[in-house]
């Protein structure tokens, strides 16, 4: 992928940093991450195919063209997406920004995680660069659709780690999943789980939390974290890579607080959870009722 991606939200069609306003319409500008706590939001429906086409987002080049016309196709999710893209790929206290030409729309996004160095400033994303940008994305996936705060660690492209301190694993001392693979590449999004988990539990997240393999599409589901996923230090609390189906990608890991995780028989009925005769959260008698 060509790094006029975020270059194009510089110049071109776009708006140049230093004369953004207060009149600068937001895809999710109140979404925040400091030291690693981000904040989740991007539905499953903007990891879709047609919320990240490859007609105007592709491996093979991105002229500002292109980006503009992606942009007016996947008009119901590419605001959202891109603030999500933004988030992941340009360091904090950034901000990019982009006016459509077919709505006059203007948009600015904030950065924060800085996986991407050097597609962030303009030149072509590397493969780890898309391999981390891709796990950050699905990382930030939530079936329901739902802002939750998480934790979110692991490295950037280029081997820095991201920041966390000691009260942000104790805040959020829910260990989650782990995330990696390729979107840009059609090479599949995979997440699998970074704690034990049974039928009688359910998550405000969904996708890295689950038995199915199939919950979150286009995030596939594999497993365990610990079958497929390495840590570079065993006391660091990220995993560093994935392997699956013979490809290694850089990976991030998740942690959520205790209150995102639900148990059938805890004497509520959650929103995850159903009617029933069981003891399962598709199926809680003692927490919904038969």
């Amino acid at each position: 992928m060509t790094g006029a991606l975020l270059a194009l939200v510089g110049c071109g069609g776009a708006m140049p940093e230093d004369a953004l306003g207060a009149d600068l319409a937001s895809a999710d500008q109140a979404q925040q991450v400091a030291n690693g706590l981000s904040t989740n939001g991007l539905s499953t429906n903007g990891l879709s195919t047609n919320g990240l086409s490859t007609n105007g987002l592709s491996t093979n080049g991105l002229s500002t063209n292109g980006f503009n016309d992606w942009f007016a196709q996947n008009a119901d999710t590419a605001p959202t997406l891109m603030a999500y893209i933004v988030k992941c790929a340009v360091p904090a206290g950034q901000t990019r920004t982009f006016q459509s030409p077919t709505t006059g729309v203007k948009y600015t996004w904030q950065g924060s995680l800085g996986l991407a160095p050097g597609w962030a400033s303009g030149i072509p994303a590397t493969v780890p660069e898309q391999q981390a940008v891709s796990a950050c994305l699905a990382a930030h996936a939530n079936k329901y659709g739902l802002h939750i705060a998480l934790s979110v660690l692991g490295r950037t492209a280029a081997g820095a780690a991201v920041p966390y301190s000691a009260e942000e694993l104790s805040q959020f001392s829910a260990k989650e999943a782990c995330f990696f693979g390729n979107l840009f590449t059609n090479e599949g999004l995979f997440a699998a789980r970074d704690r034990d988990f049974s039928t009688a539990e359910s998550s405000t997240r969904a996708c890295g939390l689950t038995l199915s393999a199939d919950t979150c599409a286009p995030i596939t589901n594999i497993g365990s974290c610990a079958q497929f996923c390495t840590k570079g230090d065993p006391s660091q609390p990220y995993y560093t890579q994935c392997t699956y189906n013979g490809k290694t990608y850089p990976a991030i890991t998740t942690r959520v607080q205790p209150t995102e995780l639900f148990r059938c028989g805890d004497g509520v009925c959650q929103f995850t959870e159903h009617a029933g005769s069981g003891t399962t959260a598709d199926s809680c008698r003692a927490d919904c009722g038969a």
